[in-house]
């Protein structure tokens, strides 16, 4: 009997050690010292005589974002890099607000599963699996989606008015790939050989994706 709860503790143990996403601190706090150029799989630690109240604060999140562009939504990001506190704690936050029919394209977040709250709005939400299926769902205000670790997810206003979702993650710096973005605006290019046949178009709509999309 004692075999087989320690042969279940320790599996408990394997799982959650595959489930976790950063890894756990070793210190009550370490505030991150983003002056430093050190980097050990996060940032240095300010000296504790100088972390203050404000390297656990942000107000940023508080009123939508102005949206002016293409896609039709904002990220706002509430991230180790906004919140120097949350160095090795593993969590942090985003706002999304989108205009009517404004979409967050299809994107991954290399380093943590994302769980979103509908604010205001209505959205279609979904993400595809490494089987190629796709899990979608349409979101009232106050419903909540969940998007697991490194998996191709989007949203977009199915609304006439605006929307807005608070974002968590389980990560203090998740990362984010936009998948047309990264294909097709990165630096150096991708070679034009490599997306005309991948996604089996010309050289003509590859330049004209590319023009669209690179850093101006």
């Amino acid at each position: 009997m004692a075999a087989k709860v320690f042969a279940y503790f320790v599996a408990l143990v394997a799982v959650f050690s595959v489930a976790k996403s950063d890894p756990d601190l070793l210190q009550d706090i370490c505030v991150a010292d983003t002056s430093s150029g050190v980097k050990v799989n996060g940032f240095a630690c300010k000296k504790d005589a100088d972390v203050t109240e404000n390297d656990f604060f942000f107000s940023g999140l508080a009123k939508p974002a102005v949206v002016n562009n293409s896609v039709g939504s904002v990220v706002t990001g509430a991230n180790v890099e906004k919140i120097p506190g949350l160095n090795t704690l593993g969590v942090s936050l985003s706002r999304i607000d989108y205009q009517p029919g404004g979409l967050n394209p299809p994107h991954t977040h290399p380093r943590a599963t994302e769980i979103i709250f509908v604010l205001d709005g209505e959205l279609d939400v979904g993400f595809i699996t490494t089987a190629n299926k796709l899990i979608s769902k349409s979101l009232k205000k106050g419903d909540i989606f969940a998007f697991p670790k490194g998996l191709v997810h989007f949203q977009q206003n199915n609304g006439k008015e605006p929307a807005s979702v608070i974002s968590g993650f389980n990560s203090q710096l998740p990362g984010t790939q936009s998948i047309a973005v990264t294909l097709f605006g990165s630096t150096p290019a991708v070679p034009d050989h490599v997306l005309t046949k991948a996604f089996q178009i010309g050289t003509k709509e590859v330049n004209k994706i590319k023009s669209r999309l690179s850093p101006k």
